[in-house]
């Protein structure tokens, strides 16, 4: 009897971890709404990015942003910004790209979405190009339509 217990809930176990697979390759695939709707509004975000637009980088974000970085601690929307401008202010173009093929989108219920991937930034210094890959997560706030990022996770600096 123990034995017949034992191999059902293995058995359980295994078609639960299958089935939750199969979800998952499904909410990252690069043809749903969500997953064109999330690389469209990271394409406009770092298209204000790389024009150092930052009155347009704002309103892609939630004014209670919180943004986790790994050599930078926790960040608030203020002095987001005003990092970013310390960035645009260089006397070098910093700009950005996303590794497309790095690019996945999973949905929040009746949140938003999650955006993790990597991006690659880089500059000519000193006459030499410098370029760093790093990666992130990002939350997507969905209010009615409207899509804002409320958390970041920017890590392996």
């Amino acid at each position: 009897m123990k034995r017949t217990i034992v191999l059902f809930i293995c058995l359980s176990f295994c078609f639960c971890s299958f089935a939750q697979n199969n979800n998952e390759k499904k909410i990252t695939d690069k043809e749903s709404v969500l997953y064109k709707k999330i690389s469209q509004l990271d394409s406009e975000l770092f298209a204000a990015y790389n024009s150092k637009n930052l009155n347009q980088m704002k309103t892609y974000f939630t004014k209670d942003l919180e943004w986790y970085q790994d050599n930078g601690g926790l960040i608030d929307f203020e002095k987001v910004f005003t990092n970013f401008q310390s960035i645009f202010n260089r006397e070098y173009t910093l700009t950005r790209s996303l590794i497309k093929e790095s690019l996945e989108v999973h949905p929040i219920e009746g949140y938003g979405a999650i955006e993790v991937g990597s991006h690659q930034f880089s500059h000519i210094e000193n006459g030499k190009l410098e370029v760093g890959t790093f990666k992130f997560l990002m939350i997507w706030k969905n209010d009615k339509g409207n899509w804002k990022i409320s958390r970041v996770i920017s890590y392996d600096h």
